[in-house]
């Protein structure tokens, strides 16, 4: 008789190095989980909530969290697409032609993406004449994928996918991991199954949301229980070293509030990080990013502004504005229900991926409209929950903006622009 998979579970170790001297500094409340929108309001009091709590390891300073939800109720049937956004094209077409660029790729050299969603990244892979795989658990999204010609295997990526994926479809040039990683509960686990895909002289390159981001601009909201990781580049050596790789290169991204992308080699073929990797995560130790005291600071920043974006949303409504909210990702998610933003202060909000449209945000119950009804039912304020993607949104909400609707970003300290 097989027992079902532990829904939630909390951890007592760390990721990166197995210590047990993990901290807490940041407690965000009991949470829904943050891309589990809902169908209809009869499911609003059937609604689980979780723990949403960070650490700190005190040993390597590995930022995380300690809850953990089975990946199975997470990822199995997934809305969030990363081909909905502008600037995640312009962003993928990057990220191909550099690869491409960098290993000299041609049409015999495959590309993995582990946990590669609708295929977005892959496709601009292919504009380069490169074989690519998706490796995608979602079975909604890998589907997707599927039916836009990315061949994608609707699996969980790990050690036993990697060599039956290997068998079939050859070794791999470059695995690569986009925004995937900080969902892993074993990241070592996770880069050693990448490393095992690789070919000699492949490469393994995975993007993350950067530790100094986090901090520096109190983005509180990107901690949802998807996301078990937030990395620092002193981390990720850790990690790297246990799975067999060195970090030759490290990249700076705009993206997602400000990303990181490490390009990482077999330790048989480097011994080292190189030493520029080196010298940016001592760098980084300098600033705090792994220091308990400056997470600590963090905490209180982010109290703060939780309390400033609710005392601008409760003047606005004694003044008698009108409020909506634009997007409904996970971090707008976390936001909402950190900062107990409902619909008497905000009613509504509106999206342009129509997996979301007709939905309900977790915890808050907002319901999603269409991108269209922000300048049909003209607020006079928008609070931009996608804030990452502020200018774009702007951009194309601009007949709102003409009829004089002004926006709210949330993050770092609200601001009305």
């Amino acid at each position: 008789m097989t027992t079902a998979p532990t829904l939630h579970h909390r951890r007592t170790t760390c990721r990166g190095c197995g210590s047990t001297t993990l901290a807490p500094f940041l407690h965000l409340g009991e949470q829904a989980l943050a891309n589990a929108l809902l169908r209809s309001p009869a499911e609003f009091a059937t609604e689980r909530r979780f723990p949403l709590e960070v650490v700190l390891c005190t040993q390597c300073g590995l930022v995380q969290l300690v809850d953990v939800i089975a990946p199975e109720v997470l990822f199995s049937n997934y809305l969030y697409v990363t081909g909905t956004s502008d600037t995640m094209k312009v962003h993928n077409a990057e990220y191909a032609e550099t690869i491409c660029k960098l290993l000299g790729l041609g049409p015999n050299d495959l590309v993995v993406e582990a946990a590669s969603n609708d295929g977005s990244l892959l496709a601009k892979f292919k504009t380069h004449g490169v074989r690519v795989l998706g490796v995608e658990p979602a079975t909604n999204i890998a589907a997707q994928a599927n039916s836009a010609g990315i061949t994608t295997a609707n699996e969980f990526f790990s050690g036993a996918s990697a060599k039956s994926l290997r068998a079939q479809y050859g070794a791999a040039a470059a695995v690569i991991a986009n925004n995937v990683l900080a969902h892993v509960d074993e990241p070592v686990k996770f880069l050693a199954a990448a490393k095992a895909f690789l070919r000699p002289g492949g490469i393994v390159s995975v993007e993350a949301p950067y530790i100094e981001e986090f901090v520096e601009h109190n983005e509180y909201d990107t901690v949802y229980h998807e996301h078990l990781c937030y990395f620092s580049i002193s981390a990720l050596m850790v990690i790297a070293e246990r799975a067999g790789l060195r970090i030759f290169r490290v990249d700076r991204k705009p993206v997602h509030g400000g990303s990181i992308r490490m390009y990482a080699k077999s330790a048989e073929e480097a011994r080292e990080h190189a030493p520029a990797v080196v010298e940016l995560a001592r760098a980084e130790r300098g600033k705090g990013y792994t220091s308990l005291a400056r997470m600590q600071a963090l905490a209180k920043a982010s109290a703060k502004q939780r309390s400033d974006l609710v005392a601008l949303l409760e003047r606005l409504k004694r003044e008698g504005k009108t409020l909506g909210a634009y997007g409904a990702p996970a971090k707008g998610n976390t936001l909402l229900q950190y900062c107990g933003i409902g619909t008497d202060l905000v009613p509504f909000t509106v999206d342009k991926s129509p997996l979301k449209i007709g939905l309900f945000t977790p915890g808050m119950h907002l319901p999603v409209y269409a991108a269209d009804e922000l300048a049909k039912r003209r607020p006079d304020y928008c609070l931009i929950l996608a804030w990452n993607f502020a200018d774009e949104i702007m951009r194309q909400q601009a007949a709102y903006r003409e009829l004089g609707g002004r926006f709210i970003v949330p993050i770092p300290t609200p601001r009305i622009v």
